[in-house]
């Protein structure tokens, strides 16, 4: 009779993501690499990690104590338009990872990515497995968008993107877009998605024949921008915002964690319109007109 229990211990990419490293992709992709050697071997994507064992990375060894799971923090940033989501820059440009508070321990996982073109809402944590489920798609976050757009853009075109459109890297659609001002030649949508593929809001916009001239997010999930944080400036989520966040993957709040010291206030507003349209409410709030 086989047995067919599952083996012992957790797979090497989940540990490491706990414990800070990355997030669960990024350290599936050095794997692949064959950066990471357990016991003097190159791992593979299977192996599951005891605690038993000798971890190197590139050549490093991992020390046991950075294997255990670091106190979960979670920080909100508003990136300005310039800088890259990236750990270092060859060509020495800036990077939104210089700006964020330095860790006793761990390391800051960036939940999705914002071109170098674009603004607005980032978070930052230090829990591999919460970093994960967020940028999973299973898990179906929204994205919510306030994109300037150039040209005329007609009702058929908003419905070609609310109904799908094919891209290169496969379907893509809007659950959501709301007119929220401007006139003429530059006018201003919010726009919600659930993926958060490349460059998706923009060439959504491009195959619908139009072209995004600013485009800033202002919401991931439950975790709205406001308006009282500054281009370039960061914050830790407030207790009820964090327990949202938790709650929107299905993780409980059993890690103990410096967001949860902070007094306790209100969520930020919804982030101010540019002078050139009004705010938008969220979808179900009156003022929200669906294009579908």
């Amino acid at each position: 009779m086989s047995d067919n229990s599952t083996p012992p211990g957790e797979r090497l990419q989940k540990v490491l993501a706990n414990a800070g490293f990355g997030s669960r992709r990024e350290i599936e992709a050095w794997i692949k690499a064959g950066r990471i050697k357990v016991n003097g071997k190159v791992a593979d994507l299977g192996i599951r990690i005891t605690g038993d064992e000798q971890i190197k990375l590139d050549d490093k060894p991992v020390k046991a104590t950075r294997l255990s799971s670091p106190e979960r923090q979670v920080i909100i940033y508003n990136k300005p338009e310039g800088e890259l989501v990236t750990r270092s820059d060859p060509e020495g440009r800036a990077t939104v990872f210089s700006r964020l508070p330095k860790l006793k321990s761990g390391r800051w996982i960036a939940v999705g990515r914002l071109d170098i073109n674009s603004a607005g809402l980032l978070l930052f944590t230090t829990d591999g497995e919460l970093a994960n489920r967020l940028m999973h798609p299973s898990h179906r976050i929204e994205r919510e968008y306030a994109v300037r757009v150039l040209g005329t853009v007609t009702e058929d075109m908003l419905k070609s993107m609310t109904s799908g459109m094919e891209l290169e890297d496969g379907p893509a659609r809007f659950e959501h877009i709301v007119e929220s001002g401007g006139t003429g030649a530059n006018r201003w949508f919010h726009v919600v998605i659930m993926e958060g593929r490349k460059r998706e809001v923009r060439r959504l916009w491009e195959a619908a024949g139009a072209t995004v001239s600013r485009l800033i997010r202002v919401r991931f999930g439950p975790i709205v921008m406001g308006n009282r944080l500054f281009a370039g400036k960061s914050r830790p989520l407030e207790a009820d915002e964090l327990k949202q966040l938790l709650q929107a993957v299905g993780l409980k709040d059993d890690k103990a964690a410096g967001n949860l010291t902070h007094k306790k206030s209100r969520v930020s507003r919804p982030a101010r319109q540019p002078r050139s349209g009004k705010q938008a409410t969220k979808p179900g709030q009156e003022g929200w007109r669906r294009k579908r």
